[in-house]
């Protein structure tokens, strides 16, 4: 019938004809969800007043930590923008947010219906569940698109603004693995290395419209909120490199995770007991592409945008490490290594992340990228002393989970991840 009768559909474009009803789909479920988004700028009751950030450290002890030379108390800040970026390590942060933001009966700023603001559309007030014009919150951290204008009005003017950055390079490595299935424009790469093939000539892959388009290429810039398709030369971006130096109290850097720990519990006047973690969203060696000197150049060159960012910020990272002082940083993180190993011993069984087929309790299993499962995750000891077992518990819970135990709705996350996992998931 209709000159089709006997034609076969390979599995390649069975595949793209339902990853097109299926995005259509979840566009359509996303427009339904997302808020109006109406700008009202300029009015003062839009704004958190100072008064909210004296009252919120009422549930907070007064503590000091810092060097013999601060004799001086320090109040813990609880009033925080934590900038989540894409593949940076943020996950881990993000835990070590929820679990003080928990402790300390802090108000977070929650996404409705979904574990992201919207992203990536730039960031409204809007966008957060329940929200009315003058709303007060202590912490927002979930993913979005940047834009401090908008971000402010839900903080007091004390407010610490942080974020974390990764060599661009190893990032747009990682968010290639991760991401390509979702950007259509990369299912025509032929070969085994996906990767090599698209940088060796990205513009064949690659248009700045195309759908999911800026998760490779300056993905960095674009979560900050920029332009993502800037060349590194253009004075644009570091106007924006500098307008962002305005914004953010502290940038971490993810190849020095232990030292930007040291900071944060510095800048923040947090304890050690505050910055603990277990690595989440590791991937399994086996799914890194090992990329050589010359397509490594190749990557820092189609990323000019975010190196600059990068190159910028790592000398203000190691600028604060200087005034900190090396030595007592050196002792600082010997011991975050000593706390850290000690709850492992406590927590974990076997004192490493699996993969995510040996996980064998669900409440564990962090989230995996369409196609495949690399996301390597963890297994709770049984036998945990009951004064350890809920920090344990805490420790160990993937971003989506430790959402719902916070009471956030993610009915649209969760469908799209039946959907991925039903149907993509090999």
């Amino acid at each position: 019938m209709f000159g089709l009768k006997g034609t076969k559909c390979t599995p390649v474009i069975r595949g793209m004809i339902l990853w097109a009803l299926l995005t259509n789909i979840m566009l359509v479920l996303y427009c339904l969800t997302n808020p109006a988004q109406v700008k009202i700028r300029g009015y003062q009751e839009d704004t958190c007043p100072l008064s909210m950030a004296v009252l919120s450290k009422k549930n907070v002890t007064t503590h000091s930590e810092r060097s013999k030379s601060q004799s001086e108390e320090c109040s813990p800040a609880v009033n925080i923008m934590f900038m989540k970026t894409h593949k940076t390590a943020s996950s881990t942060i993000l835990n070590i947010l929820f679990r003080f933001g928990e402790k300390h009966k802090l108000k977070f700023a929650f996404p409705d219906g979904r574990n992201d603001f919207f992203y990536p559309s730039a960031f409204m007030c809007s966008q957060v569940k329940d929200y009315k014009p003058g709303d007060c919150f202590n912490i927002v951290c979930n993913h979005m698109r940047f834009d401090h204008r908008e971000v402010a009005k839900l903080l007091p003017p004390d407010a610490m603004y942080i974020t974390i950055l990764r060599d661009p390079v190893d990032l747009f490595e990682s968010s290639f693995h991760y991401y390509h299935r979702a950007v259509p424009l990369t299912w025509r790469i032929s070969g085994d290395n996906k990767l090599e093939e698209f940088l060796n000539n990205p513009q064949t892959f690659y248009s700045a419209e195309a759908y999911n388009s800026f998760y490779l290429r300056n993905l960095l810039f674009f979560d900050l909120g920029f332009d993502n398709n800037v060349e590194a030369d253009d004075p644009r971006v570091m106007r924006d490199i500098h307008n962002l130096s305005k914004h953010f109290d502290l940038v971490l850097i993810a190849e020095y995770f232990e030292e930007s720990l040291i900071l944060l519990k510095d800048t923040l006047c947090w304890t050690m007991e505050d910055i603990i973690y277990f690595k989440l969203n590791a991937r399994k060696s086996s799914s890194v592409s090992r990329l050589t000197p010359e397509f490594r150049a190749k990557a820092l060159e189609w990323n000019g945008a975010d190196w600059r960012l990068y190159q910028h910020f790592n000398a203000t990272f190691w600028a604060k490490i200087e005034r900190y002082g090396r030595e007592r940083m050196k002792k600082e993180v010997n011991e975050l290594r000593r706390r850290n190993a000690e709850m492992k011993a406590i927590c974990i069984e076997g004192g490493n992340a699996v993969e995510a087929q040996k996980i064998q309790n669900s409440r564990f299993l962090p989230w995996q990228p369409v196609g495949e499962s690399s996301i390597l995750g963890y297994n709770m000891k049984k036998d945990i002393a009951p004064k350890f077992r809920t920090v344990c518990e805490k420790m160990l819970t993937p971003e989506i989970q430790y959402l719902t135990d916070l009471g956030v709705s993610l009915w649209l996350t969760r469908l799209w991840g039946w959907i991925k996992d039903t149907i993509f998931t090999v």
